[in-house]
This record gives C-alpha cells, sequence and structure tokens, in this order.
C-alpha cells in the first residue's frame, strides 16, 4: 500500500502556495486606468514620445492649414486613446490568460492520462495492467480540475474582473448596430453563443467525470471482489468512452482554444490538441512511474515497463510533430491572408516561445530518446519528461495567449504562479488518490502476463 510521503505532500503544498502568491501578484500589477498603461509603454520605449508637439501660430492665410492639422491633431488623439484602450484590455487579460493556461493544461493532462488507460482497456493490452493504479490515481486530477476550469469558461462567460479571454463574447459583437459588430463572428452565432457554449462544457466535463468515476469504481470492485464481472464492465465502458471522447475532444479544442482566434481554423486543430495533451499525460504517469519505483514501490514494475512509456514519449512527439508541420505546411504555402497571419504573428512577436516550443517537443526528444538502452534509464526519462511538458506547456501558450493579450505578453508571476499552483495541486491530487488504493490491480485477467512482461 502506498503511503503519500509527508515531504512529497509537504512540497505540493508549497507549490500551491508560491502559486497563489503569483497569481495574486499578477492580477494587483495589472494596470487600472490608460494613465498607467501610457506611464508603461513610455518607460518601454525608453521615455516615450511627446505628444503635445508646440505649434506655430499661423498666419491669417494659414487659417485653414491650422484647421486641418487641428483636425489631425483630434484624430490622431483618439486613435491613440483607442490603442490605449486596448493595450489597457489585453494587460488586464494577461493575469486571467496566464491562469486559463495553466488551468487547462493540468486537466488536459489528467484527461489524457485516463484516456490512455481507457485506450490500455479497450486493446486488451497486456503489458500495462501493473500501472492501471498509477493511471487511476493521476487521473483523479480531472475532477478538481473540471470544476476549476469550469469556473474560468464563467468568469470569461460573465467579464468578471476585466476577463475578456473569448473576443466573440464581447458586448456588440453579433449585432449589426453596434460598433463592435463582426459579421464573421456573428455568422458564427449558432455555435458561438454563451448559453450552448456552457451547456456544451457540462456535458464535456460531466461526461468524462463520469466514465472515470465508474471505471475507478469497476476497477476498486475487481480487485476486492475478483469478479469478471467488473472487468467486462470496465473493456465495454472503455470502447463507449473513446467513442464519447474522440467527438467531444475535437469539440472542445474548437470551443476552448480555437475559438480565441475566432477569425482562423484549421481542420487539423483537433487533433493538434489532442496530441499535445496526450504525449504530456504519458509523459506524467512516466515520471509518476519512475519516482515510485525509485522510492521502493512498484518492484513488479520492470525496465521493459518503462521503456514501452519512454517509447510512447518519442512516438507520440514525433506524431504532434507531424500534426504540427502539417498544419504549418499547408497553412504557410497556401498563404491565404486570413489563414496565415495566425503563424506570422506568433513568429513575429512570440518567437521565443514559438522557437522553445519546438525544440523541447520535437529535438530535445529525438535526441535524448532515440537510443533502445536511453529509454531504460531513469534520469533520460525525468530529463526527457521535464523537456516535453514545457514544451507542450510552451504549446498551449502559443496557442492562446496571442489572441487574448496580442503583444502585451511576458511570461512573469502570474504565468509561473499558475503553474506552480496547478502543478501541486495535480501532485496532492494524483497522489492522494493513489495512497486510497493498493498499487496493483489485483484480478485483472492480463495481470500476470503484465508482470512478466519483458523486452
Amino acid at each position: 500500500m502506498y503511503t503519500f510521503s509527508s515531504k512529497l505532500k509537504t512540497f505540493s503544498f508549497i507549490l500551491m502556495a508560491l502559486g497563489i502568491i503569483g497569481i495574486v501578484y499578477g492580477f494587483l500589477a495589472t494596470p487600472k486606468t490608460v494613465e498607467e498603461v501610457e506611464v508603461i509603454l513610455s518607460e518601454q520605449h525608453h521615455g516615450g514620445h511627446d505628444s503635445h508637439e508646440a505649434h506655430a501660430t499661423p498666419a491669417h492665410g494659414e487659417a485653414n492649414a491650422h484647421g486641418d492639422t487641428h483636425n489631425a491633431d483630434v484624430q490622431q488623439h483618439q486613435e491613440h486613446q483607442k490603442h490605449l484602450e486596448h493595450v489597457l484590455h489585453q494587460m488586464q487579460n494577461k493575469p486571467w490568460a496566464a491562469v486559463y493556461v495553466g488551468c487547462i493544461f493540468f486537466m488536459l493532462i489528467a484527461l489524457g492520462i485516463f484516456t490512455f488507460k481507457q485506450i490500455q482497456y479497450a486493446s486488451s493490452a497486456g503489458w500495462s495492467p501493473v500501472l492501471f493504479r498509477v493511471m487511476e490515481g493521476l487521473s483523479a486530477y480531472l475532477l478538481p480540475g473540471s470544476i476549476l476550469f469550469f469556473l474560468l469558461l464563467l468568469a470569461s462567460s460573465s467579464h468578471f474582473g476585466h476577463n475578456h479571454l473569448f473576443v466573440w463574447m464581447a458586448e456588440g459583437i453579433t449585432d449589426p448596430n453596434s460598433e463592435n459588430y463582426d459579421a464573421l463572428i456573428a455568422g458564427k452565432e449558432g455555435f458561438l453563443n454563451v448559453p450552448f457554449f456552457l451547456i456544451r462544457a457540462v456535458l464535456f466535463l460531466g461526461g468524462w467525470n463520469i466514465f472515470r468515476i465508474l471505471a475507478r469504481r469497476n476497477s476498486l470492485a475487481l480487485g476486492e471482489t475478483g469478479d469478471l464481472t467488473y472487468y467486462k464492465r470496465n473493456f465495454k465502458l472503455s470502447a463507449a468512452y473513446l467513442v464519447f471522447f474522440i467527438v467531444t475532444e475535437s469539440i472542445m479544442s474548437w470551443d476552448w482554444i480555437m475559438s480565441i482566434d475566432t477569425h482562423w481554423y484549421s481542420t487539423l486543430f483537433g487533433w493538434y490538441v489532442f496530441a499535445s495533451f496526450f504525449v504530456s499525460g504519458v509523459t506524467v504517469i512516466a515520471l509518476a512511474t519512475v519516482y515510485l519505483k525509485n522510492n521502493g514501490y512498484l518492484d513488479f514494475v520492470n525496465t521493459s515497463h518503462i521503456h514501452d512509456l519512454a517509447k510512447y514519449m518519442f512516438g507520440l512527439s514525433i506524431f504532434w510533430t507531424y500534426l504540427w508541420f502539417s498544419q504549418f505546411m499547408l497553412i504557410w504555402y497556401s498563404n491565404i491572408p486570413e489563414e496565415v497571419t495566425y503563424f506570422i504573428f506568433r513568429i513575429e512577436e512570440y518567437n521565443v516561445p514559438f522557437f522553445l516550443m519546438l525544440l523541447f517537443n520535437f529535438v530535445l526528444p529525438i535526441l535524448l530518446l532515440m537510443g533502445t538502452d536511453f529509454k531504460r534509464l531513469s534520469w533520460i526519462i525525468t530529463m526527457s519528461g521535464i523537456c516535453i511538458l514545457v514544451g507542450h506547456y510552451l504549446d498551449f501558450y502559443n496557442m492562446i495567449m496571442p489572441g487574448t493579450v496580442g503583444t502585451s505578453w511576458f511570461i512573469g508571476a502570474a504565468e509561473i504562479g499558475s503553474v506552480l499552483f496547478f502543478g501541486g495541486l495535480f501532485i496532492f491530487v494524483g497522489f492522494s488518490a493513489m495512497a486510497k488504493a493498493p498499487l496493483l490491480a489485483k484480478n485483472n485477467p492480463m495481470l500476470e502476463e503484465s508482470k512478466h512482461f519483458h523486452y
């Protein structure tokens, strides 16, 4: 029986405490007025510019010219004020967007872990049952993660605390008589409207959690009673879940990520988002397995099991890269303005996280996990896992931040704080759940094959 160590529990509490401090600081440091924004922009531009230029008093024959100049100055001032208001909204969005990225990233990691387990169940895989309890424990974060994420969606829908993450939720955006009217967004109003958006979120989050709760309950009952009826139930449940998941995951990626850039779309986007959080989920399983084994648990797990997890990390990193390149290459080659601007903006304004993402998600996993022997070394898997998780956090950052904060971005207290808070909460919930049941899922008909698995 696994015991949640006091050191790890304390570590998770420290992460959450530091995370809350960082998030709160991020919100408090947000400018509240356009005057504060103007000061910030002036400091960024080494003193800014003098918007009150002196004009010579015109001669009698220059009255009309003076009038034109005055009108131009007024128009320029109005445009400057609109720009400041726009930047203010971006800066006020920044801490919300930082929390949003951290929240959705860790929630989808839990979803990816549960999905991986259900795939193992549906395919009657013989190598993985010894890892089922690890997967069940880590995926327990899906419930609190879903609740927190839904609260964020509610905050966005009600514009709580200057939250304007989704541009299509702006007031008057679909009203032809409003100055905020957007014809393209108005054409999508049948799908992108707040009530339907929240109903879909409830169905998706609720459905995933119901499947996870039922699967966990059947697994525990199988371990306690040995009644194979529970195994058969979980087998059928896994098949039903995968059908539900493949549909809801695609729509989820449109709703919660792609709709942030409402004018842009990609037919590959659902698969792309799936590959990102799925490889992150498998990576977390591998890191937790290595941690538990190195601390004297999981004596029934051998290097072949770890080798197979590393193979999934390697293969899914290639899969993610294939989808990323397919999406990027087709859009870049076709050079359609409303499509290619998505990548142009990210390459020009987010070039550091954009190219670091490719380094961490493709280049480093290839170099570290290419060799067969490397896939059996704990320190290599740990190093590769950290690279993959950092890289895919940056992937979600690149998907969400440009559409919410524009050029007003930097990785600061709110971003670091959100990672620490949700990461600490993930550790606490996941390992607490693992401590509530034996780490070996007994009475699974594939268990003996899994114990003696060697590659």
